[in-house]
């Protein structure tokens, strides 16, 4: 057999050493290369599940932050549609209370007017009876002087009239 285990080659004290070997190459591999390779593999994971996590945090908080500025809008367009209502309403109030006292102005304006006019008037009548006064006096003293034909009367109304058209 000699012939044959040279021909193939096998030698059981080789295979038996390329065994050993292999299992000494496995475990020196496994503890100083698979331990610190899979703790690296195990500290990249840890890291990427990390930053995994980081942004799912993240993307909570920003909707939550967003949530906010929703409700925060939502309230903002509340406030200011109140405002504007409120001015509108104020605004309709001052309105209605300007032309009120416009209208109240007016109507003592017009009072006063009428008064004032009134007493104008009574003042213009107080002025003619004593125009008319005067002018019936002339005119009786005119009469009880002599006594009046058709002619002297014409003429008396004549000159009555051109008095009256100077004194006005």
């Amino acid at each position: 057999m000699t012939a044959f285990e040279n021909f193939i080659g096998f030698n059981p004290w080789t295979a038996l050493f390329t065994l050993l070997n292999l299992v000494l190459t496995f475990l020196i591999l496994k503890k100083f290369l698979f331990k610190p390779v899979n703790k690296m593999i195990d500290d990249r994971q840890k890291e990427v599940d990390d930053i995994f996590a980081e942004a799912e945090d993240a993307k909570q908080k920003a909707e939550t932050m967003r949530a906010d500025y929703d409700r925060k809008l939502a309230e903002a367009k509340e406030t200011s549609a109140q405002i504007v209502s409120d001015a509108t309403r104020e605004a309709n109030r001052r309105s209605d209370e300007i032309i009120r006292q416009a209208r109240a102005d007016a109507d003592a304006l017009r009072d006063k007017a009428g008064a004032d006019i009134a007493l104008e008037r009574k003042k213009a009548l107080n002025d003619v009876k004593g125009d008319i006064s005067r002018i019936a006096l002339d005119i009786a003293e005119k009469v009880v002087e002599r006594e009046l034909n058709a002619d002297d009367q014409d003429r008396l109304i004549e000159c009555f009239l051109r008095d009256m058209e100077e004194q006005v």
